[in-house]
């Protein structure tokens, strides 16, 4: 856990006063929509379809158990009773009425947490691994460079007002679980062959309306270099990126134009000139910044692997166990994610009553500490291996340990047309129906890792571009239609899945997912078969002849 210093602080709350006094204003009738609109995106507000939307900063998804409390506190008060955590490993609360938004931020400061550039066209929340500083295959703590980068692009002046959003992620394991490949900036944390740890940068990846995958443009970056570097790609983007259509202004629009190579050239002139400058990081700031992360204090446990087999015997844990549980790189310890993907519910919400005593279970077993995935559930991280059984059975009375990890139920889905005023079609009840749908755990494992998302326009919230099943929503003569894509990734071999064909109406959907599942089962060569490597195995043309063969 990072400890904020006084000065974050004390920023984090001048802000607040600053926004009640703007709030005020508009309650006043002082300022119009249009002029409080900048002012509420500055500050994470949105306006959707039923009121405004709140979204909080979660800095590279992780959360203090006293920051949890405190987000299911803001949920019980201000809220309906529950937040949603979201691909940025952010959360949003829908409801909160704009008289009160200052009173909640107020509530949320106290414990440092802030909406700042969760909105705007500045750089947004800093993501990376879920799994930081806990994965075995990880070669170093990738939180520390994310916030680095938080604390140099924070009201940068320079990069506040970008021709669009833009999005930076981490990642420092074997396995990519941040899905850097489709970020603006994806970083590749490695050790190169001298033994020296550095980054591979990766540039215009982005998804929305015109999907692209990250391309490299500097094989190796020394880690002294970062800041300086990063610096030199915002500024090229901010001097050619384009201004006058919306749809055209990210990073990834500009690389596609004029061609990765170029885009370097431009990148390694403007970097020519500052590399050596203030920006370059000397170890002694990196230290400071190491040493303001407090790391548990690990007991010196055995492997309990084995000690745990009696504890099997009761099937629920048994499969629970195998599906939730991750290897910790810490002997006696592990890693588990909390869903948030019950039968029948929205992906990534959780209750106020859910946090709260998620908070205290993280305080019991995982020394005070929790990560948001940008897959959409929560992970407690340092979780002796010994207290697994009564973990989960705390969290099976939470309704919060349901295991589908990486399985067909455990959707990634947008808010959609329930809450955003951007859609055009439904995206919660089709992520609800097929929970419902593939409710019979024991097939989903025999069904293997699957991963399904769910988008509700075409923005791509839900990254329906790269889910092994991508489903998109979209409006076709007054009616919710939706597109199928096949094949997507976002892991290591991140890939774009490819359209199946036709939209097919809402009330198919579901049946059509169905008979997805259905040709893969048939055509897979061992049970062990991934369903993304038979798609990429065997084309589209199989599922194609299956879902429209009636039509």
């Amino acid at each position: 856990m990072y400890v904020y210093d006084e000065f974050d602080r004390t920023f984090v709350k001048e802000r607040v006063n600053d926004f009640r006094g703007q709030v005020k204003r508009r309650l006043a009738g002082e300022l119009t929509e249009d002029e409080f609109k900048p002012l509420r995106l500055m500050n994470g507000v949105y306006l959707q379809l039923h009121a405004y939307m709140l979204r909080i900063a979660i800095p590279y998804g992780t959360l203090s158990s006293k920051q949890l409390r405190m987000l299911g506190h803001v949920a019980r008060k201000y809220d309906k009773g529950y937040g949603h955590f979201t691909t940025r490993q952010n959360i949003q609360f829908n409801w909160i009425k704009l008289e009160e938004l200052p009173d909640a931020m107020a509530d949320l400061a106290s414990v440092g947490m802030h909406g700042l550039q969760t909105s705007g066209n500045c750089i947004r929340n800093i993501t990376t691994d879920h799994f930081a500083a806990v994965a075995p295959d990880e070669i170093e703590d990738p939180r520390v460079w994310g916030e680095i980068i938080r604390q140099w692009s924070t009201l940068h002046p320079e990069f506040t007002f970008l021709p669009r959003k833009f999005k930076i992620a981490i990642s420092a394991a074997k396995a990519d679980r941040a899905a850097i490949r489709v970020h603006d900036i994806g970083l590749r944390l490695y050790e190169n062959e001298a033994g020296e740890h550095g980054f591979e940068v990766m540039v215009g990846g982005g998804l929305g309306r015109t999907p692209f995958l990250g391309k490299t443009i500097r094989e190796f970056l020394p880690k002294r270099d970062l800041l300086s570097y990063l610096e030199a790609v915002l500024r090229v983007y901010n001097q050619f990126g384009r201004r006058d259509n919306i749809y055209k202004a990210r990073i990834k629009i500009l690389v596609h134009e004029i061609g990765a190579e170029a885009f370097s050239k431009e990148v390694e002139a403007e970097w020519a000139q500052i590399k050596s400058g203030p920006l370059a990081l000397d170890t002694i700031t990196v230290a400071d910044i190491v040493s303001r992360f407090q790391y548990p204090a690990y007991e010196a446990l055995k492997d309990e692997t084995e000690a745990l087999e009696s504890a099997k015997r009761d099937k629920q844990f048994e499969t629970w166990y195998e599906n939730s549980v991750a290897p910790h790189n810490q002997p006696g310890y592990a890693v588990v994610t909390v869903s948030l993907k019950p039968e029948g519910a929205p992906p990534g919400d959780a209750t106020a009553e859910q946090m709260e005593k998620i908070a205290g279970l993280a305080d019991r077993f995982s020394f005070g500490e929790i990560r948001v995935s940008h897959v959409q559930n929560l992970v407690l991280p340092h979780v002796a291996q010994r207290d697994l059984p009564e973990l989960w059975r705390s969290l099976d009375a939470l309704g919060v340990a349901t295991p589908n990890v990486n399985l067909i139920s455990d959707i990634i889905s947008c808010p959609g047309l329930d809450y955003c005023s951007l859609a055009n079609a439904r995206s919660i009840p089709i992520a609800q129906g097929l929970t419902r749908r593939f409710r019979d755990l024991e097939k989903q494992r025999d069904l293997g890792p699957i991963h399904i998302n769910i988008d509700g326009c075409i923005n791509s919230c839900g990254h329906h571009h790269i889910g092994n099943i991508g489903i998109l929503g979209v409006e076709k003569n007054g009616e919710e239609v939706y597109q199928i894509k096949l094949g997507g990734r976002s892991d290591s071999k991140a890939q774009l899945g490819e359209l199946l064909g036709p939209a097919v109406p809402a009330g198919e959907i579901i049946d059509v997912v169905e008979n997805i599942i259905d040709v893969y089962v048939e055509l897979r060569k061992n049970p062990h078969e991934r369903f993304v490597n038979v798609v990429h195995r065997v084309g589209l043309e199989p599922f194609k002849e299956r879902i429209y063969a009636a039509h």
